[in-house]
């Protein structure tokens, strides 16, 4: 017998070989139709794998992260069958799960094109094949005999991939007529996936590398029950009608130039002044937590990143290096802020007294990614971070780290992100030279983040493996209006940095101590965060941030010397207002302005001159009256001023 602990603490036996499909029975038949992969001590496996020794152990249904990557992960393999089956001699690159459902990298062949309209005969070989019920079977054989396998199958992207695997034994999974290389985990069978949608087909280059062959990349989704992919098909029409992109062009806020560069944004005057308020925004609470602003250089001598270890983890991200034939020095476009906010922290002594030393910057950095990865503002290779680095004493990490978790609630209250997951984001314990620095130093980092999550009463989820090369962090996950997840603002404690910079302090003992150091960024990216906030709010921004507040819409030329006038008192009035001088008529004005999610429309004729007034009407809402011109300004004043007061 083997005892199986839950998340409860209780305690079961069971024979020796149970599964976790077995567990799931044992406790209710309906649990066992809905479990699709299970935890056993933190890795997930198949729910049909036998378990032979004392487990702790959790059970996934779809609706956990674990249970959807598992049911995502089949689907890609299910779509592979089919495409098996329809394009005869077709050859496979990888098929992963992603956040919204799985692709797989294929190449069909010479001469042969799979198209967007090849996508519904694929959908409905896929469920065909999903009612045979097939099960997902897991086998361990030798390298040698894989490499066999798949060479007899003349697939030379699976065998590049097994070559590079260690000696031993390796992982496959069967189910049907198909068979793949996979670590796993997988559905119990075939006949959990109910509901099927082919998204997109794209080009992706193998190995991410243009240099190689460029395979087609089929996107879908799946689900357990067909009302989850009306759902989530709805909820994607309504992704594209705010998609940032979209409503950018529209709003005026930025825009991409190919002689300028792609992933490289140009913030237009709209999108400026949008980001100009983000930032005094963010440096007016910055500053009443005793932030200091500094500024840095777009660009570092190489040895600067190899130092931080950023060029070995980075380098292949990097822009190529810039020389200087005459001095024989080596530049490199900024790809991190924190290597030389570490050398403003050298640039003088310092006593335990002097800490914490915080220091912010809204500092432009460059990456280099590859065109097909580049998407809007979310994905660019030149974007400006709302960084902050801190210096602190040993003793003094949890206060500061608690204090920078004060500063993201406040961002998220600001705007509306109220459904939010604070995940801890740790090393991988099997995949350690993916770091820097010692163990000793990662467990007492982690240990803070723990300590300070601990004494917030916070709800997080720990992740192993997701950990930045040179410190554990917690990550905030937010869900916007459509309930889609982004990552929105990170801290990191770092212990390794001070370390490899050499940095230290006086301590009260006058001996040299070395400073723990604190990355933070609330908003991540300055380009990230518009493009969510675009989306979260379908570019109908907080009134005291939106770029335009008001706009006065004259119904003829013969008022426009009255519109004049009303633009002139409200802009004095530091009230950011438009006027719309076209010879169209009002109708028109009103619906085109309501498109550009302007708050406040002023309509003014014969009588609101007379009067002095302004007929406002609301974006979204309609007509909300006539105002006398002071009592609209003052209205509007009023409104910015609560919102401004509530985020204090």
């Amino acid at each position: 017998m083997i005892r199986i602990t839950f998340p409860d603490n209780s305690i079961r036996e069971y024979e020796q070989g149970v599964t976790g499909l077995d567990i799931a029975r044992n406790l209710s038949n309906s649990l066992a139709r809905e479990v699709v992969a299970v935890s056993v001590n933190n890795e997930i496996w198949d729910a049909t794998r036998p378990i032979r020794s004392d487990a702790s152990v959790v059970l996934h249904k779809f609706d956990t992260p674990e249970g959807r990557h598992a049911f995502w992960h089949s689907s890609a393999h299910l779509m592979a069958e089919a495409l098996e089956a329809l394009y005869p001699g077709i050859k496979f690159g990888i098929g992963p799960a992603i956040e919204n459902g799985f692709y797989y990298d294929v190449d069909p062949g010479d001469g042969v094109v799979i198209t967007e309209t090849d996508l519904p005969r694929i959908e409905e070989k896929m469920y065909e094949l999903s009612r045979k019920n097939s099960a997902y079977k897991r086998e361990e054989i030798g390298k040698k005999e894989v490499l066999d396998l798949f060479g007899a199958k003349g697939d030379e992207y699976k065998i590049e991939l097994i070559r590079e695997l260690e000696d031993g034994t390796i992982t496959l999974y069967r189910h049907g007529n198909f068979t793949d290389l996979c670590r796993g985990p997988h559905l119990p069978d075939t006949s959990h996936i109910k509901a099927i949608k082919l998204l997109s087909v794209a080009g992706a280059y193998w190995r991410g590398d243009e240099k190689r062959k460029q395979l087609t990349r089929i996107y879908g989704i799946s689900f357990p029950k067909k009302q989850m992919l009306d759902d989530y098909l709805v909820m994607l029409e309504q992704a594209k009608a705010r998609d940032h992109r979209k409503l950018g062009r529209e709003l005026e806020l930025f825009t991409f130039s190919q002689k300028v560069g792609q992933g490289l944004p140009l913030w237009l005057p709209k999108g400026a002044q949008l980001r100009e308020r983000l930032e005094s925004f963010l440096k007016k609470i910055q500053t009443k937590h005793g932030y200091l602003p500094v500024i840095t250089p777009h660009i570092g001598q190489k040895e600067l990143y190899v130092t931080s270890g950023h060029y070995e983890k980075y380098g292949k991200d990097s822009f190529k290096p810039i020389h200087t034939p005459e001095e024989g020095e080596e530049f490199l476009l900024k790809p991190m802020n924190c290597p030389h906010h570490c050398e403003i922290y050298k640039s003088k002594p310092r006593s335990y007294k002097d800490l914490p030393i915080r220091y912010a910057e809204f500092g432009t950095v460059y990456r280099y990614e590859m065109s097909g990865e580049l998407h809007g503002l979310t994905r660019v290779r030149g974007f400006t971070q709302d960084d902050a680095h801190l210096f602190c004493r040993p003793d003094q990490i949890k206060e500061e780290f608690i204090k920078v978790i004060d500063i993201i609630y406040t961002v998220f209250k600001a705007f509306d992100f109220h459904d939010f997951v604070a995940q801890v984001s740790l090393r991988d314990p099997e995949n350690r030279e993916k770091y820097i620095g010692s163990d000793e130093n990662w467990e007492k980092a982690e240990q803070a983040i723990i300590e300070a999550t601990q004494e917030k009463e916070m709800q997080t989820t720990v992740v192993r493996g997701e950990a930045a090369f040179y410190g554990p962090k917690l990550d905030f996950m937010v869900k916007d209006a459509l309930g889609r997840k982004w990552q929105l603002g990170t801290i990191q404690v770092d212990y390794n940095l001070p370390e490899r910079f050499e940095l230290e302090y006086t301590g009260s003992d006058d001996q040299k101590h070395r400073p723990v150091m604190i990355h933070r960024a609330p908003f991540g990216s300055m380009e990230r965060f518009v493009a969510v906030l675009i989306e979260h709010t379908a570019g109908k921004f907080p009134l005291w941030l939106t770029p335009d507040q008001a706009i006065v819409l004259p119904i003829s030329e013969k008022y426009h010397d009255y519109a004049e006038k009303v633009l002139k008192f409200l802009n004095n009035c530091d009230i950011r207002t438009l006027i719309d001088s076209r010879n169209e008529k009002i109708g028109k004005k009103i619906r085109d302005n309501e498109l550009k999610r302007i708050p406040y429309l002023l309509v003014v004729g014969e009588k609101e001159e007379a009067e002095g007034t302004v007929a406002v009407r609301r974006q979204g809402e309609g007509d909300q009256g006539t105002m006398k011109l002071e009592e609209f300004g003052n209205f509007v004043t009023n409104e910015v001023k609560k919102q401004l007061e509530h985020l204090d």
